[in-house]
């Protein structure tokens, strides 16, 4: 009695490890919309408040070359780069370039005193419920997505980012 039950136990505790190793695998791997975006992926689409009281769209901008970045102004690094990308944006705006930074659901107040204290004239967009930072998955701030004209992801990157860094990222961008 006492063997076939340590049998059953030895069983039962291999299923677990299979079906819980199975199940974390295919959630880390997942191609089904919820596992990190990967680049050639498209980005899923949004719609969001504007600080000019309109509703930017990203299909507002297919086929130009885009960075989406993520930021919060509680965030330092995020605080550190966005004046570095206001310079990106005054020296490509020309060439068709758009940014659209996303505030992470802080108040309007916050993000229009954020905004002006930078002078920061590209589009910042309020993510109010924050949908938006869930269907691109994030985990952590600031994240930044540059995205082809062709609407396919070129390259994302996690954490915050040196002038020099956003200007290479932005000329390859706009070779393609």
């Amino acid at each position: 009695m006492k063997k076939s039950r340590k049998a059953l136990q030895v069983i039962i505790l291999i299923a677990v490890l299979i079906i819980g190793g199975y199940a974390i695998g295919t959630s880390i791997f997942a191609k089904d919309g919820t596992g990190p975006l990967q680049p050639g992926d498209k980005p899923p689409s949004f719609l969001l408040s504007n600080l000019n009281g309109g509703e930017t769209a990203l299909s507002d901008y297919v086929g130009q070359p885009i960075v989406i970045n993520f930021w919060g102004s509680f965030c330092e690094p995020c605080v550190k780069e966005m004046p570095e990308f206001e310079k990106q944006y005054e020296k490509w705006k020309d060439k068709g370039l758009v940014i659209l930074a996303i505030n992470l659901s802080e108040d309007t107040l916050t993000v229009k005193n954020f905004v002006n204290r930078f002078d920061l004239n590209y589009p910042i967009l309020r993510d109010v419920n924050r949908r938006t930072e869930r269907a691109y998955n994030l985990r952590s701030y600031p994240t930044t997505f540059f995205v082809k004209p062709n609407g396919e992801l070129f390259e994302m990157v996690v954490g915050g980012m040196q002038e020099a860094d956003i200007d290479e990222r932005i000329e390859r961008l706009l070779q393609l």
